[in-house]
Parts: C-alpha cells; structure tokens; sequence
C-alpha cells in the first residue's frame, strides 16, 4: 500500500508537467480556440483517466496547487502574445522566453515544497496514529487493573460525600471543640514533639565512599609513612564490600592544604562495589575498620564520609585564648572529654607536638666577657651551619650561587655543634658550649588565629547521630572544664552554618507567608478571609512534625525548602472553599448552608488536586535512586502536609470561618 501511495504521487508530480507542455505546443498551433487547457481543469479536478483519487486517497495530501498555477501563468501568457499586431507579437516572443522559463523554474520549486510538505504531513500523521495506537493498546491491556482501584475510589468517595456535609455541619454545632483540638494538636506538637527532633545541615548522602587520613608523629619522614600505611591498605581489601582504593602520602605546602599535613600524614580513598544497601555496608565496613585500627600503635586514623556543600567538619570546637601552653592544655583535656561523649569519632585537635629543633640559647653574660658581640656569633653560627652565598659562578647566561657553610660531619651532632668556633682567627679559640648552651626540644606545631586571637580548633565527625543532640552534649562538657577568665570557647563548623542557614530560610518561611497574604487580600478584597485561609499552614505543621518525628528525619535545610513550598500549596484548598462560599453567599444563601453546600460541592477538587500532589511525590519519597537522601525529607515533608492540611482544612477551616465571619 504504501509503495502504490509512492507511485501515485510521483505521477501525479510527472503528468502535469507533461500536459502542460503538450498544451503549450496546441496552443501555439491552434491560437483561435479558447477552451480550458486540461492542466487547469486537472488542478480543479484531479483525474487521470478513469481513475478518481477521491475516492482513494486524502483529498488535502493529493491535491497540488502548483499544476492550476502553471496553467494560469502561461495562459496569462499566451494571451498578452496574442495582444497588438503582427509585429508586436513578433517581437514580443523575444521576451516570452525567460518567462516561460521562470514559470517552469517557479513550477519544480513549488511542486518540490508542496511535496515536502505532504510528506512531513503523512509522516506526522503515521507517528501520530502509531502513538495513538499504542495509547489505546496500553489503555485496553490496563483497564482491566484498574477498574477494582476507580470502583473502590467512587465507593469510598460516595461514602464519603454522604458523611461529610454532617461532618460539618457537627462542627458548626460545635466550634471551641474543634478549634481547641486543632490548636491542642498544634501544641503538642510544637512545645513536645519539634525539641526533640534533631537537627543537621543536610543529611548525611551514603555514596558508598568514605576517606581514612592517616596521621603518624610529627617528623616521621615520608618512607616511613608509606612503610605504615601499606599494612592499613591490605586490610581495607580485605573487606568484601570494598572494590578499590586510593593512597595519597604525604601533602604539598600548598594555600589549599592543611597545616596538620606533612610527610608524616596520609589518605586512603575507599569505594565500595556498588549494589545492595550503601548505608548499611558503609556503616558496617567503618565500624570494623575503626575497631581494627584503633588497636595499632603509633598510627591514628580518621574515618570521615566526603561532604556535600560544605568544607566544614560535622564539629568544630573554637577554643580561645593568649598563652600558648595553656591553650595546648585546655584543648588536650577537651580532646579527652569529647571522645567520651557517644556518637562522636576522630576527635582530633590541631595543637600536635612540635617538630624536633635545637635550640642554641646564649649566655650574654659569657659574650660580654670574652668580648663577643652577640648578634656576630649568631650570624657566624649561622652561616657555619646553613650557609652563606658570597658570590656566583657564571657559566654563560646561567648564574649559579656558590653556598658556602661547613662539612656535614662538623654538624652532625649536638657535640658537633658545641664544638664550633665563635672567634675564629683569634689567638685562643672559644668553642660554642663556652657561651651557649644547646638542646633538643619541640618547637609549636602552629599558631592559627581566628578573630585575631589565638585558638585551638578541634574537629571531630558523628555517626548515629544528630548534629543538634551532639552539639548539646558538647556545650555541656565543655562548660564543665575549668577555663581561665580570658579563655573562651565557641562551636563552630556544620553548626555554625547550620545555625545561618536556618536563619536565613525561616526569614524566606515569614516572607513567603507575607506574600501570600497579600496577595490573596488583594484578590479577596478583604483581611479578614485571608487570615481564615492562613491557618491552613499550621494545620500542615502538625502533619510534618508527626511524620518527621515518627521517622526519625532531623530538620535539615531541604526540610526548610519543603515548608517553603507548602507554604505556598496548601492554601490552595482553602481558597477554593472559601472563594466558593463567598459565592454562594452573595447569591443570598444562609451562611452556615452556603458553608455546608460549599463543602460538599468542592470536595472533590480539594481531594483531586491532594491525591495529584502527593502521587507526583510519591516516587521521591521512597527514596529511588542515588543521593535519595537528601530528596526524601523534602518530599516527605510536602506530603505530610499537604494530607495534614486537606484533612484538617475540610473541617476546621469551615468552622474558623462561621467562627469569625458574623455577617448574615
């Protein structure tokens, strides 16, 4: 069919350029006759012979303007030759040859785009009919499923159209009940359930990755440091759920690295093999690594999950204050305290012990004696023990500094260095030991300042629990350590954060409550409907408080995102109650049988437009898929209050309105 469908097209593409020639060439022989060329009466009635594609084929796809143009052009043509005299005809044939040529020209373009068009059409129409077919074939294999689920949605619908207009009108009957028990409920779950839901900044996403840095004494240098961290890598593969890991040793002195890396730290980068619960498996492989770990000496390991949208650990702990050894003090004690508390792992401080230096501290005393200024020996021993560059060799356009300092084996040692001359070419020669005197200590780690003061900052991850709980159990312990009055301590990290973040969304919660007023104050033209309409949303915080609480899901900031919205959602259903109301009042009905009638006639858009809502987010809050973690308190918080909400507002929001609306 569609190879005769082709056929018939090219035909009708080819014949009437043929007619159209041959018709050309008759009239020219016979000028004097002045009935209709065939290709004209073709375009008006499409025929070939007997056949009639009326009858066969789409009249829109076969008909072609292009052949009825053609025809009329060069009939307009053949009658402006045929005008004036003999001599002007003679010299009008001249000119009516690029005319003749141009409708020609014009004819293929024309026929060419009509017939691109007609094809883009079937092609369209088949991609249509395809798409419909396959419509109506899923439609008729599902049907079958789901005529029980509509039959037992107009059953339990029909029910409830019967039992919901004496639901309100009992509520009428009886306002302080019902208004009591929604403001009871919103209590309860404000003062009782909201302190004890923990709080986070976002929720922790189980990418099956987690990081061990490893940290061995300070100036232990990087071989060793390799030599440590092979023994840790062969026990991660180990594991069954671990596919591969990475090892970094050591940290360049770069802006972007920490003042805790060196040659003695490292990193292993662990992935586990995707499939089954990353939750559970990381949770597991991290709490054996922890327990093996921690059971070899001199190395200590910190497990962390990487951090999404932060650079801040879970926790970190400011402690502030001058003196440099009580600081070290204060924050050693602090360490010891916060790794009691549950919950908290790799509590770690930035103040470690310094790296090995000798310390040469001179006896002015002894200089004044021997005659000896102290800033000469200084410099001198100096120079003597890392050198001097005097002057540069050249070697062409390349300049090289010619360092000049003592042997290695001169230095080599404590009694090496004592032994140095600090009056060279002076007649009796003083050693360095005569006027110094020289030992091995530790100089500081760091000094870090933050707000110009100098602080110790702890750091340390959580597992198993809220930030919230935790930061609690911390500001308790710490207020227990006796600190000097010019000490202070602060939390800072996710908390911190956590804390401005949270600011920030419940200024754009007010703001979007604000707005919506507004704009239905405007549209109603009245304050009083819309404050009745806005006590849908804490009707909608019951709903979220409860699920959150009865999931165990911590206020997070995609918690915040989704009170955000439904600040927006869940007034909708109270506008279309009371818009309609208000209708029905103003065509002279009672108030409470406007109330009763209105809730009855918009019942069902009310439920039609929750259960689309809550369907369309039903896939998010099952959690499906990767970094579900942080998309299913949002969903679930939508949801929560959009049924709180509808529930609630098919009930109280009627009787909050017969409540404060008093005009007759």
């Amino acid at each position: 069919m569609l190879l005769k469908t082709i056929f018939l097209l090219l035909l009708t593409t080819l014949y009437p350029v043929i007619v159209a020639v041959l018709k050309l060439v008759e009239r020219i022989a016979r000028s004097g006759q002045t009935r209709r060329i065939p290709l004209v009466e073709w375009a008006e009635s499409p025929h070939i012979g007997r056949l009639n594609f009326f009858q066969r084929v789409w009249e829109t796809i076969l008909c072609f303007r292009a052949p009825h143009a053609l025809g009329e052009s060069l009939s307009g043509l053949w009658d402006w030759l045929k005008r004036g005299k003999l001599i002007r005809r003679i010299l009008k044939a001249p000119v009516s040859i690029p005319a003749f040529l141009y409708f020609y020209l014009r004819f293929f373009v024309q026929i060419f785009l009509e017939l691109l068009g007609k094809v883009i059409l079937c092609a369209t129409i088949l991609i249509m009919l395809l798409i419909l077919s396959a419509v109506g074939l899923i439609g008729m294999v599902l049907r079958p499923l789901f005529l029980p689920l509509l039959a037992l949605f107009d059953l339990a619908f029909n029910a409830l159209s019967r039992v919901y207009p004496r639901v309100i009108g009992w509520s009428l009957r009886n306002k302080p009940v019902v208004i009591g028990t929604a403001a009871l409920l919103f209590a309860l779950c404000w003062f009782g359930l909201i302190p004890r839901l923990g709080s986070e900044l976002i929720p922790q996403v189980h990418q099956g990755e987690f990081n061990v840095d490893v940290t061995m004494p300070i100036g232990t240098p990087l071989e060793a440091t390799d030599a440590a961290i092979r023994p840790l890598e062969r026990i991660i593969l180990r594991e069954e759920s671990v596919d591969k890991i990475a090892t970094t040793v050591g940290a360049e002195k770069t802006t972007m690295a920490s003042s805790e890396e060196g040659e003695h730290t490292g990193r292993i980068t662990v992935q586990l093999a995707r499939g089954g619960d990353l939750k559970d498996k990381e949770e597991r492989v991290i709490q054996r690594l922890r327990k093996t770990f921690g059971e070899i000496p001199r190395v200590k390991t910190d497990i962390s999950l990487p951090a999404l949208f932060s650079f801040k650990t879970p926790i970190e702990v400011e402690i502030k204050g001058f003196n440099l050894q009580t600081l070290s003090l204060l924050s050693r004690k602090a360490e010891e305290e916060l790794n009691r508390i549950p919950g908290l792992y790799d509590v770690k401080s930035n103040i470690q012990r310094g790296h090995p230096e000798i310390q040469i501290v001179y006896n002015r005393e002894r200089l004044s004696d021997y005659g000896l200024n102290l800033r000469d020996v200084a410099m001198l021993i100096r120079n003597k023990v890392q050198g001097r560059v005097p002057t540069e060799f050249r070697d062409r356009e390349r300049k090289i500094d010619i360092l000049v300092r003592i042997r290695e084996e001169d230095k080599a040692t404590i009694h090496d260095l004592k032994r140095l001359t600090v009056n060279p070419g002076a007649r009796i020669a003083i050693p360095l030991s005569s006027v110094a005197d020289i030992r091995l200590s530790e100089g500081p780690s760091e000094i870090r300042r933050i707000d110009q003061q100098r602080a110790a900052l702890i750091t340390a991850n959580i597992s198993g629990r809220d930030l919230a709980s935790v930061t609690r159990d911390i500001e308790r312990v710490l207020e227990d350590i006796e600190m000097p009055s010019d000490f202070t301590f602060d939390i800072a990290g996710q908390r911190r954060e956590m804390q401005t973040s949270i600011d920030s969304l419940t200024f754009a919660l007010a703001l979007a409550i604000f707005l919506v007023y507004v704009v239905m104050a405007s549209q109603f033209e009245s304050l009083l409907h819309p404050l009745v309409i806005m006590f849908t949303i804490p009707l909608a915080l019951i709903g979220v408080v409860v699920v959150l609480y009865a999931f165990h899901i911590s206020l997070s900031i995609v918690v915040f995102i989704g009170l955000i919205m439904l600040a927006g959602i869940v007034v909708n259903n109270a506008i279309v109650l009371i818009d309609y109301i208000n209708h029905l009042r103003k065509n002279g009905m009672d108030r409470v049988e406007a109330i009763i009638q209105g809730g009855q006639v918009r019942l069902r858009p009310i439920l039609m437009t929750t259960a689309t809502t809550v369907l369309g987010l039903l896939p998010m809050a099952l959690g499906l898929g990767e970094g579900a973690e942080i998309r299913t308190p949002m969903a679930l918080t939508v949801i929560a209050g959009l049924i709180s909400s509808t529930l609630l507002t098919l009930i109280v929001i009627p009787t909050v309105y017969a409540a404060v609306d008093r005009k007759k």
